[in-house]
């Protein structure tokens, strides 16, 4: 703290220390005579004016007309004390100069009027205007700047801003109703002895109506001829401004814009969408209906119209859909508890790229992500008359797999009123997110991964997740909130993040594009390099021309065999040893079986042995994971799962001697210790890889060996990758789902355990390969270095990102993801230098590898493109809003006076400006990315030709 700005503030804190003191008294103003007049006793002082000069009651009260609510303070001769200005005769009378008599009041002061404020709660008299043009008491209300709670009579108010100030702090802080209401209290009465009448129900239904009213003003409803009542489903909603949005920021052309063009393809003007659930978002079952709290806006905004969507979910809601084919999807098993809830969360339907929600795509759950809802609110979301023309889609959802396969047929099956045209569902391509792709079976990775098809860019489809972080800490508010409330509460913020999405865009997409234009010449490069190299072999350009053709075919029809899938199945450890099995049985029935001992024949000896191996390998595992102070129970569990051990070993050890026998001079070498029931994961089993040279064993044992150990190889790093998906896939829904000390403890007790399983599968694989070596110095194996490259730490890694902590909590190093990573031998291209073998297991591998290559430096390029178009859509959207907006400039509306006539036309032509600032801000922000990207373009290409040339002057060399 040696340079700390504080350090010498510290110095002179007895200085701020003394002038705060001085301020709790007369500051000097000791003379007894008011500031002003100098006639009169001055003994009031206002808390919030500056200067802290004495006033006299008369000057106190003139001198805040206009602040009728600053905090009063009486010096009573030894220190300040609470006084109001209430209390010293002001009143408010609206219509009319405050302070001043109303010729025809009408109706007496009322005293007993609350009135909300940004520094705290008042009780404040009021006299409204009885003149013969004077407006409604609630419309003088409104006019002075304060929102009447009634219509009625209103007793209670509370000024514009603080609804506006509670407003900002609920989007930021996510704070509540209550909490803010509470600190309003405190601000007014700090101690609790001069309390103000209760009227937290009243600010309930200020904030709604607030909010309610603000959302038809920025919607433009109050310049509509319609009116209010004429607002269509979804008008109150706030578009995204980078989504196409055709009349809006679609070139006229758009539609017969030729496929193949470079760089105006039609593809560019694809609808990315993402459907999810959010099982956060929860509502309790308090008995209140959608008729006693009905939304004030139903169906205008986000949340879909409640009625028709309730008659729906009733209807088809129980109708059976089909059992999950993939993995065991809770989405699709409804398998959510909903006991005691009215909505056991939310399903919606967003913006995939930019994260947005779409208008009329939110609707409550009752029942897990059933097909029924999920249907309605994409369907309807694409009911829009606007979007009739967008007929490509891609469609991100996280069981998208098992969703999409009979959603024509349950839409020809649903209500008229939903259904859209049938070709955006056929023509549509259908993705699962990234992050939740891991958890589907492998050939789901392959068929539905957003990183393998064509035209989609670097999209995750991991949007709504995002979105969610957001919106999940209002829950515990949104959750005891009756059904009208919560929707327009929920609308009201997505409206904000919407608008927040918007004038952030100009950063965002910058930040994107510099990054995509990077990555796309790097992994372009690269695929070129790796490319080029494959070709050099003249075996294996035959196989990259073939490759070639298969990808394009499968981008053409899905249903064409997949290149990304691996197709040489590798022999697991199971197969190997049901095919020794049926080899035993087939020597059986012919009368050749060798068997020496009656239990044990040569293939199950040596199985036996692998597994009592492996068990050997656990024990050692929970030996050593035992603390300093182990439990009677682990002991004791240690100790009999030991002695089990040891009497198998035994027992396997008299039938190996049969087979072995020159095996028993080795086991007479070794030390006694060892043998003991506590240590028996120590004891040595002498399969025919570790028995020495000198000793002879029979080659057909040594084969069988050979074909288990390369089986075990095999499925140990099949272990070894489930292993390391299962635990990328904990360590983010740990940092997404996980709160409070007992789940973030459970979470890390799983990663902990999966974490085991992975060393587990690595030592595994080791010690097969240790074997594999020991015995192809028998056969003289050759290739078997390739076939089973060494297993390095820094090979275990997994292909997603993960927060792995090495020792004493350090982090380690972490893998990129799919579009940056350099890939680990483990999860392709089998061996290091990544020579073309002739084996089809490694051409297999180099395949599925050229594929991915391809596809990254693919899918950078297209960002590239999909973020410029973006830009563009940003830029000529904002215009035509400004263009919209302009053009109400001047709205004529039966009933409106002068001054509304003036209003209406001020914010209209506010609203066109605002539009056009941000046009011009994001265009200066974006003025140098067409100059960047063709720079680094022409990079690109001039390093990709002297790639090309270096290549063929090295095979002219060679030659």
């Amino acid at each position: 703290m040696q340079n700390h700005p504080l350090k010498s503030w510290l110095d002179v804190r007895e200085d701020f220390l003394t002038e705060d003191l001085r301020r709790e008294g007369r500051m000097g103003f000791n003379s007894g005579l008011c500031s002003r007049c100098t006639g009169l006793l001055g003994i009031f002082r206002c808390k919030e004016c500056e200067g802290g000069e004495l006033l006299c009651q008369s000057c106190i009260v003139s001198a805040h007309n206009r602040n009728g609510l600053h905090a009063i303070e009486c010096w009573n001769g030894l220190s300040f004390e609470f006084s109001t200005l209430k209390s010293l005769g002001l009143f408010f009378q609206l219509g009319h100069t405050i302070g001043a008599t109303c010729p025809k009041p009408k109706a007496p002061t009322n005293d007993d009027f609350v009135l909300i404020h940004t520094n705290g709660i008042h009780e404040i008299s009021v006299k409204f205007c009885g003149c013969f043009n004077a407006a409604e008491p609630y419309v003088q209300l409104l006019r002075y700047g304060w929102f009447p709670a009634t219509t009625h009579h209103p007793q209670t108010a509370a000024s514009l801003a603080v609804l506006k100030n509670f407003q900002i702090h609920s989007f930021e802080s996510k704070c509540s109703a209550l909490e803010y209401y509470q600190a309003l209290s405190r601000l007014g009465d700090g101690i609790g002895t001069r309390p103000v009448r209760d009227r937290y129900r009243a600010f309930l239904v200020m904030v709604r109506e607030y909010r309610h009213i603000k959302s038809l003003k920025r919607a433009g409803r109050g310049h509509d001829e319609r009116g209010i009542d004429g607002t269509k489903r979804g008008e109150c909603a706030v578009l995204c401004p980078a989504c196409p949005q055709p009349g809006r920021n679609l070139p006229v052309d758009w539609k017969i814009r030729p496929a193949n063009e470079q760089y105006l393809t039609r593809w560019l003007y694809r609808l990315f969408l993402a459907m999810d659930a959010n099982f956060r978002l929860k509502r309790r079952d308090n008995k209140i209906s959608d008729e006693s709290d009905p939304s004030l806006g139903d169906g205008w905004a986000y949340f879909v119209e409640t009625e028709p969507y309730m008659e729906h979910v009733q209807r088809f809601g129980d109708q059976a859909q089909a059992k999950s084919t993939c993995s065991s999807h809770s989405a699709v098993n409804n398998s959510r508890l909903t006991d005691g809830l009215a909505a056991s969360g939310v399903g919606s339907v967003g913006c995939a790229r930019h994260d947005c929600m779409r208008p009329s795509s939110i609707g409550d759950l009752q029942k897990g992500e059933r097909y029924a809802n999920m249907d309605y609110l994409f369907l309807l979301s694409l009911s829009q008359e606007e979007l009739q023309e967008l007929i490509d889609m891609v469609i991100s959802y996280d069981i998208a797999c098992q969703w999409w396969l009979n959603l024509l047929a349950r839409m020809l099956n649903y209500s008229k009123s939903i259904q859209i045209n049938q070709a955006k569902i056929t023509s549509s391509t259908y993705l699962v997110p990234k992050f939740h792709l891991p958890a589907h079976v492998s050939r789901c990775q392959t068929q539905y991964s957003f990183n393998f098809h064509q035209h989609v860019g670097r999209t995750d489809g991991e949007a709504p997740e995002r979105g969610w972080s957001h919106i999940n800490p209002i829950a515990t508010s949104t959750c005891e909130m009756g059904p009208g409330a919560r929707i327009d509460t929920l609308n009201d913020h997505f409206g904000d993040s919407n608008w927040k999405k918007t004038y952030t865009m100009g950063s965002t997409l910058l930040r994107k594009i510099k990054t995509a234009v990077e990555q796309s010449t790097e992994h372009t490069l690269l695929f070129h390099q790796y490319d080029l190299g494959l070709r050099s072999d003249q075996n294996m350009k035959k196989n990259v021309v073939l490759w070639e053709k298969e990808l394009i075919a499968w981008h053409q029809d899905s249903c064409k065999p997949n290149p990304f899938e691996i197709r040489v199945k590798k022999p697991t450890l199971d197969a190997v040893r049901r095919q020794l099995a049926e080899e035993d049985q087939k020597a059986q029935k012919e009368g050749k079986a060798y068997n020496l001992h009656p239990k044990f024949t040569p293939n199950e000896l040596i199985a036996v042995g692998l597994e009592l191996e492996e068990q050997q390998r656990r024990l050692h595992v929970d030996t050593k994971s035992l603390g300093l102070h182990p439990t009677d129970h682990q002991i004791n569990k240690l100790l009999r799962d030991g002695s089990d051990l040891y009497q198998s070993i035994n027992e396997w050890a008299e039938a190996q001697q049969r087979y072995i026998p020159s095996i028993s001079n080795l086991r007479q070498d070794e030390s006694q210790p060892k043998n003991t029931i506590n240590e028996s994961w120590e004891m040595p089993l002498f399969l025919p890889s570790s028995i020495p040279s000198s000793f002879p064993c029979s080659s057909s044992l040594q084969d069988i060996e050979w074909r288990l150990r390369s089986a075990q190889a095999n499925t140990a790093l099949d272990e070894l990758r489930r292993g390391l998906r299962l635990r990328s896939y904990l360590y983010t829904d740990k940092d997404r789902f996980a709160r409070g000390q007992h789940q973030n403890t459970r979470a890390r007790g799983t990663i902990q355990r999966t974490d085991t399983k992975v060393t587990a599968a690595a030592a595994k694989y080791r010690a097969a390969r240790t074997a594999i070596a020991s015995l192809a110095k028998l056969y003289t194996q050759s290739t078997w270095q390739k076939d089973f490259p060494e297993l390095k730490d820094s090979d275990v890694r997994s292909l997603q990102v993960e927060p792995a902590v090495g020792k004493e909590g350090r982090k380690k190093k972490i893998s990129p993801a799919e579009g940056h990573r350099k890939v680990s031998w483990i999860w392709g291209v089998v061996g290091e230098d990544g020579t073309a073998l002739k084996n089809k297991e490694l051409t297999d591998d180099l395949r599925v590898e050229w594929c991915k290559s391809h596809a990254r430096a693919k899918r950078w390029q297209e960002e590239v493109l999909l973020l410029q178009e973006e830009m563009r859509r940003v830029l000529m959207f904002l215009e035509s809003e400004a263009d919209n907006w302009q053009s109400r400039v001047g709205f004529e509306k039966d009933g409106l006076d002068d001054a509304s006539k003036e209003g209406f036309s001020a914010y209209a032509a506010q609203q066109s400006a605002l539009r056009q600032e941000l046009k011009g801000h994001f265009e200066e922000m974006w003025k140098d990315v067409e100059e960047f990207v063709r720079e680094k373009g022409y990079k690109k290409r001039k390093a990709k030709k002297a790639l090309s040339l270096l290549t063929s002057i090295a095979e002219e060399e060679k030659i």
